[in-house]
C-alpha cells in the first residue's frame, strides 16, 4: 500500500506540547541536528505550495542556521533511489515499492540542501540508527542529544527517537518542525515520545532570546542567512544579497513572539535592515 495523499493541518503550538516526563535541558555543545527523509518523494504527498510544509521547512531551515552558527553538526536521512527486494524486505509487504517508482525525487527538497560539511545517511528502515554510523558519529563526537526534525513524525521519527533513547541518546522531537499524515497522528507520536523516549519541545524553545538587542545585533542575526560574501549596506534590499523566502518566515515566526503583528509580509515589504530594526525596536506592547 503506497502512502495517499496527503492533506494540511494545523501545526501544534505550544499549548498542544504534551506533559513531559524528563525535563533535560538543551545543551547546544553536546547536540546534533537529524532532519529526517525530507526528500522530494516524501513531500510531495502534500502537493506543490502548501503552507503547513513551507512552515516545517522553516523552522527546520532556521534550526539548521541556528546549527550551523553554533557548530552543531548537522545529518540528513535519505533513501537511495535503488533499493533491491532484498534491501526493502517487509517494506515491501508494508509500503510497496516507494521511492524506488521516482527515483527523480530521491533528493532532499531545495530550501534544506545538504551542505558539504553535512552528513547524508543512507535510510533503510524506520529508525535513522539502523545499518547506519549515526550512534557511532555522535558518541565519536561527544553529542549525546539529537533534535529531531522532518517526516514522518509518527512512523520514523518516532522510531527514530526511541531507539536513541535506548542507546542513551536524548532524543528532543521538535513538535513544529515535523510533519505526519493527520494532524492526529502528529499529535500521538508527540504524546508517545513525550512520556516515554524523550522530549518534546517547539522550535523557539532551542533558540537564543528572538529579539536582537541592537542594529549591530541583529546585522549578526542576518548575515549568516544570506549567500553573497559581500555584507549589505543598511539600507540595501537583503533578497539582492541571498536572503531567501523561507528564512524570511522563519524570522516573522520568531520575531512574532514579541511584537505579535509582524508577518512575512511586513518584513518582504521592505527587506532591509534599517527598516527591520526600526520594527524591532518598537516598544513592546
Amino acid at each position: 500500500m503506497a502512502i495517499p495523499k496527503l492533506q494540511a493541518y494545523a501545526l501544534p503550538e505550544s499549548h498542544d506540547i504534551p506533559q513531559n516526563k524528563v525535563d533535560w535541558a538543551f545543551e547546544p555543545q553536546r547536540a546534533a541536528l537529524l532532519i529526517h527523509d525530507m526528500q522530494d518523494y516524501f513531500v510531495s504527498f502534500w502537493g506543490e505550495n502548501c503552507p503547513m510544509m513551507e512552515q516545517v521547512i522553516a523552522n527546520i531551515a532556521t534550526l539548521r542556521d541556528y546549527c550551523k552558527q553554533h557548530n552543531i553538526p548537522v545529518y540528513y536521512t535519505a533513501q537511495p533511489k535503488e533499493q533491491s527486494d532484498e534491501d526493502r524486505a517487509l517494506l515491501n509487504d508494508m509500503w510497496g515499492p516507494g521511492l524506488t517508482r521516482s527515483p527523480e525525487q530521491q533528493k532532499v527538497v531545495d530550501r534544506l540542501t545538504p551542505d558539504a560539511d553535512d552528513t547524508v545517511l543512507v535510510k533503510w528502515r524506520y529508525s535513522a540508527f539502523h545499518r547506519s554510523p549515526l550512534e557511532q558519529m555522535l558518541k565519536e563526537s561527544g553529542r549525546n542529544q539529537l533534535i529531531i526534525t522532518g517526516v514522518y513524525a509518527h512512523i520514523g521519527c518516532m522510531t527514530t527517537a526511541t531507539d536513541a533513547f535506548m542507546r542513551d541518546i536524548k532524543p528532543f522531537m521538535v513538535a513544529d518542525a515535523l510533519a505526519d499524515f493527520s494532524r492526529d497522528e502528529h499529535l500521538m507520536s508527540l504524546k508517545y515520545v513525550a512520556g516515554r523516549s524523550g522530549r518534546v519541545v517547539m522550535t523557539e524553545e532551542l533558540l537564543p532570546a528572538p529579539i536582537p538587542a541592537s542594529k549591530a545585533a541583529l546585522r549578526e542575526v542576518i548575515l549568516p542567512l544570506l549567500d553573497e560574501s559581500d555584507e549589505p549596506f543598511d539600507d540595501d534590499n537583503l533578497i539582492d544579497y541571498g536572503l531567501d523566502s523561507v528564512r524570511m518566515m522563519a524570522l516573522a515566526a520568531r520575531w512574532r513572539k514579541v511584537h505579535g503583528d509582524i508577518d512575512f509580509v511586513m518584513l518582504a515589504k521592505n527587506p532591509t535592515i534599517d527598516a527591520w530594526w526600526k520594527l524591532l525596536s518598537r516598544e513592546v506592547k
